[in-house]
């Protein structure tokens, strides 16, 4: 079964509260069309993918500056 994937870039790598790594990765598929992945994992072999266009990108990333903006992290948070 093919993904039509193009190439696979890792853009940054992040740890997140429970024990869990956030790798966010640029997808080219086939004929140039570019998705962002979120790829989950969970412990040692569980991993979760969501692959968003750029509208659903920008859509999230408002969302999330918006509740960060709400719930301001504190200087023994980060990890």
């Amino acid at each position: 079964m093919s993904t039509g994937h193009q190439s696979i870039t890792d853009i940054e790598i992040l740890q997140a509260p429970w024990n869990k790594q956030v790798t966010v990765q640029e997808a080219v598929y086939e004929g140039g069309y570019k998705m962002i992945r979120l790829r989950i994992k969970e412990g040692k072999s569980r991993f979760t993918d969501l692959e968003l266009d750029s509208v659903t990108a920008k859509s999230l990333s408002d969302l999330l500056a918006s509740w960060v903006a709400q719930n301001p992290p504190s200087d023994t948070s980060d990890e």
